[in-house]
């Protein structure tokens, strides 16, 4: 039998697919990387993360601008309008000049790219298109896509996912998000600030599952504030679409009388599933689990010899920045070295006004392991919150009663998600909340937070 093509093959070029792809190759090996997409980059740069930034970036000018709050800086803005077109433009440039950036690193990394859908002949071989390759190692990142709501069609016009949400050609005057999570609250935020009225409708009875208690109550104060309306405890049971109108069925999650809501739009974002159909698992010895994940052990290895499993398709958080490191630490796995990947340790972002954070435990699951030590700063405050008007949020350390070792921190802030950066690096490093609250922060930012609620896990915060 013929050597093989490459020692490396990747499947699929999102976040962790790509940043494997590239490790692997800094790393001496032969590699190539399938996608079908006609750009790199995945799901988070081309209709995910990036272009969803763009326009919550965008929105906060325009909601500034138009709705009084640079006035209120003494800043007079008058005749403000929005130009919808130019704001997808801006959103656009920012995808073509990263993916383009992604390209550029195929290129000077010597990395193959094979363009198409990727299928498993055997363990070791692939066919792309009409060319079949083999590989020594193969690493499935295949990414996620969106989760559908059984009855609801989606047709990117009315009743969109997160990738219509980002192409409305034109403000809604109403739409309904079908979902609280990271995806709807983002989403239902870009569009409340040009102009919509949102309702938010959630199966739970709390908005952003997965994040401490005391988040999730603050954020539905705070989103409530800003105009957001939310139907908890609630669930969709019907969607039709009429005369370019939708009209959705709902009723109490724990069962009662059904009611109607209509919207112009409706975003459907309830979750996100594997990407496995298609590759052809069974023939290379593979199959998924009952949540359609591909199984793997603490080094991303699967059962079969030689392939490799990374991000969205294996259990865990469905997240870039985890599937980056996945990546790096399988091709570093691949190439004989030691790739590890501290799960315990991966921080969660949402991208509104303000950003909520989180890293390691919520303080209900701390709770249910042992006795804990809370501490919480408010963001009203911080001198650099205060000053910059943004008093809304708070920083909450979660440490071991008995070792003072943080296990969590949660926080509500404009910056939250580049604050949170810090918190993760204390945790990888096993640092103490008097770790944290003794070590000096710069004066005046809105990190200080950090550390008085570090400092308040022992009763003793300065500035309250």
């Amino acid at each position: 039998m013929a050597d093989y093509d490459f020692d490396v093959l990747v499947i699929g070029a999102g976040p962790g697919g790509y940043v494997a792809a590239i490790r692997a190759a800094q790393l001496g090996l032969k590699t190539g990387c399938v996608e079908s997409r006609a750009t790199l980059g995945g799901t988070c740069l081309n209709v995910g993360c990036i272009p969803s930034k763009a326009m919550l970036h965008a929105s906060e000018f325009y909601d500034h601008a138009a709705n009084g709050h640079l006035a209120k800086l003494g800043i007079k803005a008058s005749g403000v309008e929005l130009d919808l077109d130019t704001m997808h433009g801006q959103r656009l440039d920012a995808v073509k000049n990263l993916t383009g950036g992604v390209e550029f690193l195929f290129k000077k990394n010597k990395i193959e790219w094979l363009k198409g859908h990727a299928t498993f002949e055997s363990a070791d071989s692939v066919k792309v298109g009409d060319r079949t390759v083999r590989a020594k190692n193969i690493v499935i990142a295949t990414g996620s896509s969106v989760t559908p709501l059984p009855g609801v069609e989606i047709d990117e016009k009315v009743v969109v996912s997160s990738t219509g949400a980002l192409e409305l050609a034109k403000v809604p005057e109403t739409m309904v998000v079908i979902g609280g999570g990271v995806i709807g609250l983002e989403l239902g935020s870009v569009w409340k600030r040009l102009g919509a009225k949102v309702t938010v409708v959630e199966f739970l009875d709390q908005m952003l599952p997965g994040f401490d208690g005391d988040v999730r109550k603050e954020t539905n104060k705070i989103m409530k504030k800003q105009g957001l309306e939310f139907r908890l405890s609630t669930k969709v049971t019907g969607v039709k679409v009429d005369g370019g109108k939708a009209t959705l069925t709902v009723e109490p999650a724990a069962g009662g009388a059904a009611e109607t809501i209509e919207a112009d739009a409706v975003l459907v974002s309830i979750g996100r599933k594997p990407n496995t159909d298609g590759l052809g698992l069974d023939k290379a010895g593979l199959e998924v689990n009952k949540r359609g994940q591909i199984e793997i052990d603490h080094d991303f290895r699967t059962k079969v010899p030689g392939i490799w499993a990374i991000g969205d398709v294996v259990p865990g958080p469905m997240l870039a920045h985890k599937a980056e490191d996945e990546g790096i630490a399988v091709a570093e796995n691949i190439a004989g070295q030691t790739g590890i990947v501290n799960h315990d340790v991966i921080p969660s972002v949402v991208y509104t006004m303000p950003e909520i954070a989180g890293v390691g435990l919520t303080e209900e699951a701390a709770k249910e392991r042992g006795e804990v030590k809370v501490g919480k700063f408010p963001m009203l405050a911080n001198s650099r919150a205060k000053t910059n008007h943004e008093p809304d949020g708070f920083v909450k350390v979660i440490a071991d009663a008995k070792t003072d070792r943080v296990l969590g921190v949660w926080c509500i802030a404009s910056v939250a998600g580049t604050m949170i950066a810090q918190a993760a690096q204390a945790m990888e490093f096993g640092a103490t909340s008097e770790d944290i609250a003794y070590t000096c922060h710069a004066h005046p930012t809105h990190s200080e937070a950090v550390k008085e609620a570090a400092m308040a896990v022992t009763g003793k915060p300065i500035h309250i």
